[in-house]
């Protein structure tokens, strides 16, 4: 069963562009829908990380408002972060899900008990994965994923029963 659930940023929760504006600094578009799944995975007890390349305020800002507070930022080793945080929790790599992008995702996506993928990813990131979400990053893909899991766990009545 699935209790840790971690998530890219760049390409996964966002559709992978960053703007920047002269007097605004950096600007990420996040979608709501995903913020709900990731609302409603807290709720049911998951524990959910978000391992990012980057450095971003935006994704800080982003993750403070879901409450998430594993937020792990300018990482250059996924399954390095990954393994510790493993260690900490006390947990098998059958009870982790990952969903990535890129290449950089690779490795830990090989390693966890459940991976995905974006529509939108390279070929090669989709060859190694369990699951492709049928949406493109940035478009609700980290709700679909969730959701996923959820269902897979045998919890999605009780998700119903929210509402």
């Amino acid at each position: 069963m699935i209790k840790y659930i971690f998530l890219d940023v760049d390409g996964v929760l966002t559709d992978g562009a960053i703007i920047y504006g002269e007097h605004c600094g950096e600007i990420k578009n996040f979608n709501v829908r995903d913020g709900l799944g990731i609302k409603l995975a807290i709720r049911l007890g998951y524990e959910i990380f978000v391992l990012t390349g980057r450095n971003s305020n935006v994704t800080k800002q982003r993750c403070k408002e879901l409450g998430i507070t594993n937020v792990f930022q300018g990482l250059d080793n996924k399954v390095k972060i990954y393994e510790e945080i493993k260690r900490k929790y006390n947990f098998s790599d059958n009870e982790a899900a990952y969903i990535g992008d890129d290449i950089n995702d690779i490795s830990l996506l090989k390693k966890v008990g459940f991976s995905a993928t974006v529509n939108d990813a390279p070929d090669y990131v989709k060859d190694v994965v369990d699951f492709i979400v049928p949406v493109d990053g940035g478009k609700g893909a980290v709700r679909v994923f969730i959701e996923e899991i959820i269902k897979r766990n045998g919890q999605w009545e009780k998700v119903l029963s929210f509402y």
